[in-house]
């Protein structure tokens, strides 16, 4: 049987692959594995449950909470909150875990369920491996006064809201900001977070209808932000996903500002105030050529990790660094949060502009972002390419070509039989050059 649990929680399209059935198991078997076995004094454990808007998480979050309540979990309903809120309020109620019900940028027959251990961080492989072993079992069944209760967590947004003013190091006075909330989790949140603190604000992509996240609007879609940045004369716009664990921006001309470009704008900010720990940034082994080059200009750091945010998480860990994050806009400040946080990053963006007087178009130009193209080649043995001889002599072969400007990366694709080919050079010309020679020879030396 396939590995239930993918790179970021169980995810399918609901009440196919994602049933009440299979939502109200994975709960008991969460409320052991997370809950039952480490509780202290016989108490009851207690978890934090949180949803994005989409329809199915109703239901989903019903099973859930029914299936911890059965196993003897008293449960904190916490309504729709974006993924980062659910983190924090496991680690600020000291709850021994967390469920957060979300697809993130998926369309909405999508949803998905990711635990968070104690403190709110995400789990590693073998908890995860725990907690599907305990599918099998036998789940407890408490009767009388030993069953979980479940309740409101009525001051859960509130709590979130406050942590995220306190992050910031100065008001947004006289920034007019326009936020796309990609009709998500942070809806609510966002726009309220962001006039507290000063901001000017135009909000779009923020009626939640069950039905419409992620359609047209946020991270994935760009095109209104861009739009309405430039119709109002904003001087940025930040773009959410379904659940705001991530953050992309647009500077006031409408260019994107992506998350390699972010990362670089908020390491400097933490380098000037004597917060960058180490002065190193962890990021993953996709980010741009261009952000390492531009840290070593600024005398920054950079650390890379493989691809997925767990990664950088782990990599943060390592040297209690203090920023990480992936292009995508997952950008992890390791003083305030456990997991990326989209609204916190797009707070601190704002901060910056606001306490520099420069645009953002000023400050993301930091770093010069070099071509890059990428190429799925499918139907091949991507187990092989690690010790495929003549594929490796092709690409030190394309490493010498390119020199110090530029850079090759193979990555097998974890979930299908494709090698991914990634090429980075000066021009888009010899980036796309490199990279379809790689894909042929991928294609000629992996065939199946």
């Amino acid at each position: 049987m396939a590995r239930l649990f993918g790179t970021d929680g169980v995810r399918g399209k609901a009440n196919e692959l994602l049933t009440p059935e299979l939502a109200l198991d994975l709960a008991q078997a969460a409320s052991v594995v997370l809950g039952l076995s480490q509780s202290e004094d016989g108490r009851k454990p207690v978890a934090v449950v949180a949803k994005d808007p989409r329809i199915s998480g109703d239901f989903l979050s019903a099973a859930i909470e029914a299936g911890l309540a059965a196993s003897g979990v008293d449960v904190k309903d916490a309504g729709t909150l974006p993924t980062p809120a659910a983190a924090f309020l496991v680690g600020d109620l000291n709850a021994d875990f967390g469920v957060m019900i979300s697809a993130s940028h998926n369309a909405a027959p999508d949803n998905g369920i990711k635990f968070l251990a104690r403190g709110g961080k995400k789990l590693d492989d073998a908890l995860e491996d725990a907690i599907e072993a305990c599918l099998d079992m036998p789940n407890p069944r408490p009767t009388g006064g030993a069953v979980g209760r479940i309740s409101r967590f009525a001051d859960a947004e509130d709590r979130y809201i406050l942590h995220l003013l306190a992050a910031m190091p100065n008001r947004l006075d006289g920034v007019k900001v326009v936020l796309d909330c990609a009709h998500g989790a942070a809806s609510g949140c966002s726009p309220e977070v962001f006039k507290n603190a000063g901001a000017e604000v135009i909000v779009i992509g923020a009626e939640p209808d069950g039905i419409n996240i992620n359609d047209g609007y946020g991270s994935t879609h760009l095109e209104k932000l861009q739009a309405t940045v430039l119709e109002h004369g904003a001087d940025l716009g930040i773009a959410h996903d379904g659940d705001a664990d991530r953050c992309l921006a647009v500077d006031h001309e409408g260019t994107v500002v992506d998350g390699d470009q972010i990362m670089a704008v908020m390491a400097l900010d933490l380098k000037d105030r004597g917060e960058l720990k180490d002065d190193t940034l962890v990021a993953t082994v996709m980010s741009n050529l261009g952000l390492k080059i531009a840290m070593e200009k600024a005398g920054i750091t950079l650390k890379q990790t493989g691809v997925g945010d767990r990664y950088v998480l782990e990599g943060m860990r390592e040297g209690n660094y203090s920023l990480g994050g992936e292009q995508s806009g997952h950008v992890i400040f390791s003083k305030y949060a456990t997991t990326g946080d989209g609204v916190l990053t797009g707070l601190l963006l704002a901060a910056r502009v606001k306490a520099t007087g420069k645009t953002l178009k000023e400050l993301a130009s930091v770093l010069t972002v070099l071509p890059q193209v990428l190429i799925n080649v499918r139907g091949v043995d991507k187990a092989a390419a690690p010790e495929c001889e003549p594929l490796l002599l092709e690409i030190a072969g394309a490493e010498a070509r390119l020199g110090d400007t530029g850079r090759v990366l193979l990555r097998p694709s974890g979930t299908e039989p494709v090698v991914r080919v990634m090429v980075e050079a000066a021009t888009h010309e010899q980036a796309q050059l490199e990279a379809e020679l790689l894909a042929a020879a991928v294609a000629t030396h992996l065939a199946l």
